[in-house]
């Protein structure tokens, strides 16, 4: 959390109670994080609370805090070296560098790898260096067990050092050997309140079944539906000349997200879905925030 949020948060938070009296804290605060691009993809920085409209549950609510500072991040790095990777892993590596060298020194990552079942490469470390010399030894094998891989990444977010934390997928979004379910991960992702951000591979291999371009187009809409429900982006790259410029995009939304916090009315029903819609008032731009969460 920046500096000026937890002060806004700080003047927000009641007065202590006089002696003999009892404070009960009934109001809880919901934090959304709102990435806002152009109909380039390029990041839009400068705007300010005046811009946006909160929505829960088709209801707009009162903007009490808003920050739109950059900050450093705590990223969970996944790169699918999988065998269904073999002709896009060398994209996906170059994805990858390409997010390392766009870093900035206060950054934190770890990086796991899917296969038969999550690998992890390395923990949280600032020396992203050591992230990058993995990669050379990388080779794609095994079955798929993406989702359960996310799983294990969403686990490692709790350890994170910043309070802006984020996921970055490097996939062709197949999976064929996780534990997990589709519909158990989706639920999982939202109550994780991570933003997640994938970078869907495309091979364009031609002369495919039928059933393996099924098999690709629900995968690439998985990754796609992991980020419009977290509230992150999502990116197709067809070659590793896509990913400079795709990860710069990535990058530059991760690190400008602007935070808005609102008390929304107090309910007593735990595990109730609330849903969240975010409207800018600035033409020819795309916001992206969490579709909801569910209510503790």
């Amino acid at each position: 959390m920046s500096e000026r949020l937890a002060l806004l948060l700080l003047l927000l938070a009641p007065l202590p109670p006089a002696a003999g009296q009892t404070l009960r804290a009934t109001t809880s605060l919901v934090l959304v994080s709102v990435s806002v691009t152009d109909q380039r993809g390029a990041t839009v920085n400068g705007l300010d609370r005046t811009n946006f409209t909160v929505f829960e549950d088709k209801l707009p609510q009162r903007i009490v805090a808003f920050s739109a500072e950059d900050a450093p991040c705590s990223v969970g790095l996944i790169l699918d070296a999988s065998g269904s990777m073999q002709d896009r892993l060398a994209a996906a590596k170059a994805a990858l560098r390409a997010f390392l060298a766009n870093a900035n020194l206060e950054d934190e990552a770890f990086l796991l790898t899917v296969s038969s079942y999550p690998q992890v490469s390395s923990g949280f470390t600032r020396d992203l260096g050591t992230l990058a010399g993995v990669l050379p030894f990388t080779q794609a094998s095994g079955s798929t067990a993406l989702i359960d891989t996310i799983f294990a990444g969403l686990g490692r977010m709790q350890s994170a050092t910043h309070s802006r934390r984020a996921l970055l997928i490097i996939s062709d979004g197949m999976d064929n050997h996780s534990r997990h379910s589709r519909t158990e991960l989706l639920r999982f992702v939202m109550e994780a309140d991570v933003p997640i951000y994938t970078i869907a591979v495309d091979a364009h291999v031609r002369s495919k079944k039928a059933i393996e371009l099924t098999e690709e187009r629900r995968g690439l809409a998985l990754l796609q539906d992991l980020s419009e429900r977290t509230g992150g982006l999502h990116f197709v790259i067809s070659d590793g000349g896509d990913a400079d410029r795709v990860v710069a995009q990535a990058v530059l939304a991760l690190r400008n997200q602007y935070v808005l916090a609102y008390h929304p009315v107090e309910r007593d029903l735990p595990g109730k879905w609330h849903s969240i819609y975010v409207k800018l008032n600035v033409a020819h731009t795309n916001v992206s925030a969490r579709s909801g969460y569910y209510s503790r």
